[in-house]
């Protein structure tokens, strides 16, 4: 089937009952309130960036990136780590492609160390870091594991295989991270007794995959700010913000579930026992512009310790403050847009990027590098 007459897509592209929501959308915000709604994945910012969805919405609605983009959040001493088995511990290292571009200390980056002579592999999935280990028993192979719930699971699979199969020269670096405590912490930052940051938000739809509804309704109850999860087609975002703007309007803050036809109530029990037993909550954990969230990432459990390579090659992570001139730590707490960074679209492009919101596919700066020139066309 021509992807495009897939009805999965275009029935959620459709452009009459996209322009249906936008004016009721615009029927049912109320002038004299104003809306501000974060939304928490990266594709949603790819969504908004790529359909231009921000100037179908009244001037009072407006949407805020916030930190959902799991490369973006990675610190640079997180890079430096990866850096230094890759050059220092003569490893082979094995990870996603976007975080081989993602700049270090001194503007280093793991494609660099490659052409350095490191071994240094870019990879689909942590099956073809295991299909490395197996096939070099001689080499010690270390899994670069990074991303929210979506792509823990994944990692905890591989190391469930890995003690099952003896790869006793295989062993990951877990930055894997939980988008409820970043939720949490960019309200903290502004406190319950400040004027509201925000009035909703758009909740993610892969994580909610895994992890379902349930661990959004404590957040709900503490701040009293509604939640819709939502899926990734531009009727999805519009009907999302549809139903926060009704709930603001009443008065309500619970989590409503848009992306119903993925996202059960229960999210995956199976993926979510498998992390349980693979992994344990870190005490703290560094994040780009949101710095050291309590209970905010995870680390392999002790029954999985033998493959922590964090242990295994004694590394050690220290803090590296990020480029003073750029902005992507205010991008992803929210305060700035990728425009008001004076390095966007100049001297930062994705070809030569300085920070790593325009290095990720779902980085907030490489969403308005791509769509903007089209959308302003």
């Amino acid at each position: 089937m021509n992807k495009n007459n897939n009805p999965y897509i275009t029935e959620f592209r459709d452009k009459d009952k996209a322009q249906l929501l936008v004016r009721q959308i615009a029927a049912e915000a109320r002038p004299e309130k104003r809306y501000r709604f974060m939304e928490f994945c990266g594709g949603h910012t790819h969504v908004l960036a790529r359909w231009g969805l921000q100037d179908l919405l009244p001037e009072n609605i407006r949407m805020i990136h916030g930190p959902g983009c799991p490369v973006c959040v990675l610190p640079i001493g997180r890079i430096d780590m990866a850096l230094d088995l890759a050059l220092n511990k003569h490893v082979t290292l094995c990870t996603y492609a976007d975080m081989m571009r993602v700049p270090g200390s001194g503007g280093q980056t793991l494609f660099k160390a490659k052409a350095q002579g490191a071994d240094v592999r870019m990879v689909y999935s942590p099956t073809d870091a295991l299909a490395a280990a197996r096939e070099n028993p001689d080499k010690e192979v270390v899994f670069f594991a990074i991303g929210f719930e979506t792509t823990t699971p994944p990692t905890a699979a591989a190391l469930k295989i890995a003690r099952a199969q003896g790869l006793k020269n295989f062993s990951v670096v877990c930055s894997h991270v939980l988008t409820p405590s970043a939720m949490t912490h960019i309200m903290q930052m502004h406190g319950k007794d400040a004027a509201p940051f925000l009035d909703g938000l758009v909740g993610p739809a892969h994580v909610s995959t895994i992890i379902g509804e349930k661990p959004y309704r404590d957040f709900v109850d503490e701040w009293n700010i509604p939640i819709v999860i939502c899926g990734f087609e531009p009727l999805d975002m519009l009907m999302s913000i549809l139903m926060l703007v009704r709930q603001v309007n009443d008065g309500r803050a619970v989590v409503e579930n848009e992306f119903e036809r993925a996202v059960p109530v229960d999210g995956n029990p199976t993926a979510i026992a498998l992390m349980q037993e693979v992994f344990e909550l870190r005490e703290k954990f560094a994040w780009r512009g949101l710095g050291e969230l309590a209970q905010s990432a995870l680390k392999l459990s002790e029954a999985y310790a033998d493959f922590d390579a964090e242990k295994r090659f004694g590394l050690v992570e220290h803090f590296v403050p990020d480029n003073k001139a750029c902005a992507c730590g205010e991008i992803l707490r929210g305060e700035k847009e990728p425009r008001d960074c004076k390095l966007f679209g100049t001297v930062c492009t994705p070809i030569h990027p300085v920070g790593a919101c325009m290095v990720s596919s779902e980085g907030a700066c490489a969403a308005y590098f791509s769509y903007q020139s089209r959308n302003r066309g």
